[in-house]
């Protein structure tokens, strides 16, 4: 298997692309370069594949009919070879933006006009805020970046993200790129971003307008011409599989990345040649390979009769549908065509960044109220503009007294405890950084431990030991740590996670450590003991095996202890929840037809009672509201994360322990009330996949959870 660049992302995209529109060059014609396009007059504009007022389809197919083979197969792969006699250029599809634009991908650069762009919250600690309004502005800030950036010829126009695994392990190296593991939220955060990547959150005085956090479903407008192109094309990653780096003899499974297709017979011995290799994941739905791999070998499968011309022309198809928008130009009405270099590294989008960080850092632990601290007790002191959490601090006290400790996150060595102790003696308050970095969790590189790594923790316990008040632990990175030893260390007053924050976390921290925000983030994703990493990272299982001691992975089936679970996190004021609105009981007769419902009476009879969810004819006759109230029980402002789970009462081989219905972050006034609602579909939300991968609904009781609140709905037949 080749070596791959420490910071090298992602894939090989896949035929579903074709759905997503966009990606085309053209002249420049506010600042930067004079960036090549197709379809030029007057030599290359005639062809059947530049004319608009044509479906897409069959423009696709009408330059899919143009090409030799050999240019065929030369747009196989991310780096698409030029056809010069038809007037088509050369195309880099891979560009990265999963938190801001980022320079790991060929297709940008920060070699010209633009020489930064905003750094979001990882999308782990973006994900915690479990916001979808934030998501999808985040998301969209990223784009006018992205389509600013493309316009002087520094980025291109389809870029790789977002990623949609799950965070099924926690040693994996790249949890930190996900929203975490749970499959409802993970389908929520990609919904949003790819919507508002591809511009439909977009408006032209966007950059000029101030964002709206809160109580909005959507902060950009839909308000533009459902026949205008989208802004840019968002692909998502990677195989459901896909949480495993390199672990033991273990690395990467089948999974959608760069190189992957040679991986196929040169890693994972899956063929016998490399052009068995080239036709099976060509067949099996791969239309451009992030790699040369199928430039190197597809001609000699063709010529073995291992693949087929008419197999490449239906990749092709997919490929053109996505890049008709090459042949068109921009016309000059387009919308985005105001974006240039001022459009990036905006006080608004640092603002945006800043508030992504607020709403995703979670408290994890305030014994005796011991955060916020009151600043006025206190006497001590390629991103755009980084800073630092010292930086951020020292916008609220005079004197801070700084350490390393550590001489790196590895912490190998304890020579510098003794300074870390000294200043620790000193001062009034003591805020101790520890946790991960990507020396220890990034792509191609996997933990083997949960514990803070070297001798960070022995530092916190020497530093808890000698301060004067209890310490403030912060925990960096994406991955779960094991702090028990935190957790019911009295010395130790509050736990703050904080990820990897972006450019603005250290303002965000402050503000939170100072009380000028309120913390309402949420795990999510469980933190497991140290004694979880006796499981091995190459048994996908998600449900629970006491016949081998496996004890399951996620909230949903996990039985085993825990650190921290999913949905974890504090606040500085305490919220009461009402539930105002919910039936007690379903009927499934009307829903089942009369040849299904005799065999649902065998099943019954056999004490098996549930029914198969394809069986229930009207799904929609089943759904009903769950209505709630949440009143704020302090004195000061504060948002809260509603999350709405189910449980079947009966204990049904392979059921969740309790899996996620919805979830909102509503934000409620000092001593107010806010009022939230839910829909809950029971084929969906109340249903399950058995072992044999079939959807099964059980009748009798369900429990509907949302904090204090439990209540039974009955599912009767």
């Amino acid at each position: 298997m080749s070596t791959q660049p420490r910071f090298r992302f992602f894939l090989y995209t896949f035929h579903f692309l074709h759905l997503i529109t966009c990606t085309y060059c053209y002249p420049d014609q506010k600042s930067g370069p004079q960036l090549p396009y197709a379809c030029r007059p007057p030599h290359h504009s005639s062809y059947p594949f530049c004319n608009s007022s044509l479906p897409t389809k069959t423009r696709a197919l009408s330059l899919v009919s143009l090409l030799t083979l050999e240019e065929k197969i030369q747009q196989l792969s991310n780096n698409a070879s030029a056809v010069p006699r038809l007037g088509i250029p050369p195309y880099e599809w891979w560009s990265e933006s999963l938190h801001g634009i980022a320079s790991n991908g060929p297709g940008v650069s920060f070699n010209g006009t633009v020489k930064a762009a905003t750094s979001f919250p990882q999308v782990i600690l973006t994900a915690a805020a479990f916001n979808r309004s934030l998501w999808a502005a985040v998301a969209s800030a990223i784009a006018v970046e992205a389509k600013a950036m493309h316009r002087v010829g520094q980025a291109g126009l389809t870029f790789w993200a977002p990623n949609i695994n799950i965070f099924r392990d926690p040693r994996w190296g790249r949890g930190q790129e996900t929203p975490g593991e749970d499959p409802m939220v993970a389908s929520a955060y990609a919904i949003e971003y790819v919507r508002a990547f591809q511009g439909r959150h977009y408006r032209s005085s966007a950059r000029r307008d101030r964002y709206n956090y809160g109580l909005q479903r959507r902060v950009l407008s839909d308000d533009y011409d459902a026949d205008d192109r989208l802004m840019l094309s968002a692909c998502c990653k990677h195989f459901t599989a896909y949480d495993l780096e390199k672990w033991g003899q273990f690395t990467r499974y089948i999974t959608s990345d760069c190189d992957a297709v040679a991986t196929i017979y040169e890693d994972q011995k899956y063929t016998r040649t490399p052009e068995d290799a080239v036709a099976a994941a060509l067949k099996a739905g791969t239309d451009i390979n992030c790699g040369t791999y199928m430039l190197r070998h597809m001609m000699s499968a063709i010529e073995q009769g291992k693949v087929s011309e008419e197999d490449i022309d239906r990749a092709l198809l997919n490929l053109f549908s996505v890049l008709k928008l090459l042949f068109d130009g921009e016309p000059a009405r387009n919308q985005f065509r105001e974006l240039g270099p001022e459009d990036v590294c905006t006080s608004e989008n640092r603002k945006l960044s800043l508030e992504a960080a607020r709403q995703g850092i979670v408290l994890l632990k305030n014994e005796q109220k011991f955060l916020p601290l009151d600043v006025r007790a206190i006497f001590f002191r390629v991103p755009c503009n980084p800073r630092s959490i010292v930086e951020g601090l020292q916008e609220y006290v005079n004197n801070i007294y700084h350490a390393a400790g550590c001489p790196d996150i590895p912490c190998n060595s304890t020579n510098d405890f003794a300074e870390a102790l000294s200043v620790a003696k000193q001062a009034e308050y003591v805020i101790i950084v520890a946790g991960l970095d990507l020396s220890q969790e990034t792509e191609d590189h996997d933990r083997y431990s949960l514990l803070l790594p070297g001798h960070q923790m022995a530092l916190v316990t020497a530093v808890a030991a000698v301060s004067r008040k209890p310490l403030i632990l912060v925990l960096t990175g994406g991955g779960p740590i094991d702090v028990s030893f935190a957790v019911g260390d009295p010395r130790i007053g509050s736990i703050i996670w904080i990820g990897y924050p972006g450019e603005m976390g250290g303002k965000a921290l402050s503000e939170i450590i100072f009380g000028h925000y309120n913390p309402g983030g949420r795990l999510p994703m469980t933190w497991y003991p140290e004694s979880f990493t006796s499981i091995s990272m190459s048994d996908m299982n998600m449900r629970a095996d006491p016949s081998r001691n496996y004890p399951g992975r996620t909230y949903r089936f996990y039985l085993g202890e825990r650190i921290y679970g999913f949905g974890y996190g504090l606040s500085y004021t305490s919220f009461t929840y009402k539930l105002l609105s919910a039936p007690t009981k379903l009927s499934l007769k009307e829903s089942i037809n009369g040849r299904r419902w005799s065999n649902m009476l065998h099943q019954r009879s056999h004490n098996l009672e549930y029914v198969h969810v394809d069986e229930v004819l009207d799904c929609s006759s089943l759904r009903f509201q769950v209505q709630i109230s949440i009143t704020n029980n302090g004195d000061i402002y504060g948002s809260e994360v509603v999350l709405l789970f189910s449980k079947a009462l009966k204990n049904f081989k392979g059921s969740p322990e309790r899996q996620l219905i919805g979830f909102e972050r509503i934000h409620i006034l000092p001593h107010g009330i806010a009022e939230t609602s839910f829909q809950v579909d029971p084929c969906e939300h109340l249903s399950f996949a058995d072992e044999h991968g079939n959807r099964i609904l059980s009748t009798g009781d369900h429990i509907i959870i949302s904090e204090n609140i439990e209540h039974v709905v009955s599912i009767e037949t």
